[in-house]
């Protein structure tokens, strides 16, 4: 029986073993700081990397409540893409929006893309990154309608035709060679990366421009002018909260909570195993099905893919280090062994994290003035490019300047509210299962249209466009 190592964070973060950065507990006591940022993810470090760069005499505090990376920032698949975190119709029809300001929104996220190469070539982070684009497999004919209608809604919302790009069977198998191939879609604007990598090297770059990072430094509650550890407090002018899945005891738990998503990655495959699968152009992969999968070609001949297995844990819990089910692996495993016939995959590492979801599945942006407390979450599973241009935005905010970000629609977004528990895990599971029965209707049915089920799944859960 295959043995692999289970939880531990994940796979990227014990890859950089001895090389990760160590900070010290905040014992402050009592101490002031200009900025106190709360997570020690990308949002947090990113927001602490704008501010020093916008105003380099600033007091910056960032607290981290377990390591830095310990979250999805370190858990990820290591996409860098210019998916939209949220609905974009939902975006569109939001108070005081339109379509012109989702279509922003959507080009923000395409140049953001480019924003994080050229910071990551500025300040030498090494991440693995490598702008390979993303391919969107269907393999099914269902899936196959799926991916030319969201090509249709693409461009609509300010795609080009080379920014979105329809394949054929052959042309998309000459990329990547998955067996059962009805054609697929190529989004040439997204970047593979080393999520672990570029977390660590990121707070490393922080910390050389004289912000202070401490972790193990749990905050306990944030009220205006003040952040409190139960060790001690802050006080700060400006706080900016950037916890995103594990945001809830601070926002409210019912305003956002963490939804479960597992991972493994393989042991590295032989040289006659990639000539079979191609995948020569270390794109971002991931399929039209209702239960998707993403993945990538590691930079050490892997393949790293993730799913949904168990989504949502009763009460919001957030599973600590990620150990993952022996059903989750079996069933990621089993769809390589689908896309890939005659290839033998045996997991290496499986873990599991959680991503920040709210009511309608969009991404929000917030800041009161008057407290000076901001915030940022509800990436959905978008983060890796979202967090970037999230904290772009919020250091705008906070500053009270006026710029084309702090007008994209995401800014004083209202998702409102999930209903309480028990409601709550039973509708998540539902929406989930009923996405399970649909494809599995739609595989052996050979339906050229989307299940009813899945629709209907779509459309209580908002994340339909």
């Amino acid at each position: 029986m295959n043995q692999y190592r289970n939880g531990q964070i994940s796979h990227w973060m014990t890859q950089a073993g001895d090389s990760l950065p160590i900070f010290p507990q905040f014992r402050g006591g009592l101490a002031t700081a200009d900025l106190v940022v709360v997570g020690g993810g990308l949002t947090g470090l990113w927001t602490a990397y704008y501010a020093k760069k916008s105003d380099s005499s600033l007091n910056v505090v960032v607290l981290e409540a377990e390591n830095v990376g310990y979250g999805a920032s370190g858990r990820n698949g290591g996409w860098l893409s210019a998916l939209t975190p949220g609905n974009r119709k939902k975006f569109a029809s939001a108070p005081g929006s339109s379509r012109e300001s989702a279509v922003r929104f959507q080009r923000a996220m395409q140049e953001t893309v480019d924003e994080v190469l050229d910071i990551c070539r500025l300040e030498k982070i090494d991440a693995d990154q490598h702008k390979g684009g993303n391919l969107t497999v269907a393999t099914t004919m269902a899936g196959w309608a799926r991916l030319q209608s969201r090509r249709h809604t693409d461009l609509q919302y300010g795609l080009d035709e080379g920014e979105v790009q329809l394949l054929s069977r052959d042309l998309a198998r000459a990329r990547i060679n998955i067996d059962g191939t009805c054609g697929a879609l190529f989004y040439p604007q997204v970047a593979r990366i080393d999520p672990a990598k570029l977390v660590h090297e990121l707070a490393a770059v922080v910390a050389k421009m004289g912000v202070t990072v401490y972790e193990h430094s749990k905050v306990e509650t944030v009220e205006p002018g003040r952040v409190k550890t139960k060790l001690g407090q802050l006080s700060a002018d400006r706080v900016a909260i950037c916890t995103e899945g594990y945001s809830g005891p601070i926002v409210g738990s019912r305003k956002i909570i963490p939804i479960n998503s597992s991972m493994i990655v393989t042991k590295p495959l032989s040289d006659t195993d990639w000539q079979q699968i191609g995948w020569n152009g270390l794109e971002c992969l991931n399929d039209a099905a209702h239960t998707f999968i993403y993945a990538q070609r590691t930079d050490d001949g892997r393949i790293a893919i993730g799913g949904r297995g168990a989504p949502y844990r009763y009460a919001s819990d957030v599973g600590g280090a990620g150990e993952t089910p022996p059903q989750t692996v079996g069933l990621l495993l089993g769809r390589l062994r689908t896309f890939f016939p005659g290839i033998t995959f045996e997991a290496d590492h499986a873990w599991s994290g959680v991503l920040g979801v709210t009511r309608d599945w969009c991404a929000s942006i917030h800041y009161d003035p008057w407290s000076g407390i901001s915030s940022a979450m509800g990436y959905a599973g978008h983060g890796v490019t979202a967090t970037n241009l999230a904290a772009r935005t919020l250091v705008d905010l906070m500053s009270e300047t006026k710029s084309e970000l702090t007008t994209l629609p995401w800014v004083g977004y209202d998702s409102g509210k999930w209903e309480p528990e028990p409601i709550r895990w039973l509708g998540v599971h539902a929406m989930y299962r009923l996405f399970g029965v649909a494809d599995r209707w739609e595989e052996s049915l050979g339906s050229h249209k989307t299940s009813l089920l899945a629709r209907v799944g779509s459309r209580l859960a908002g994340l339909h466009e």
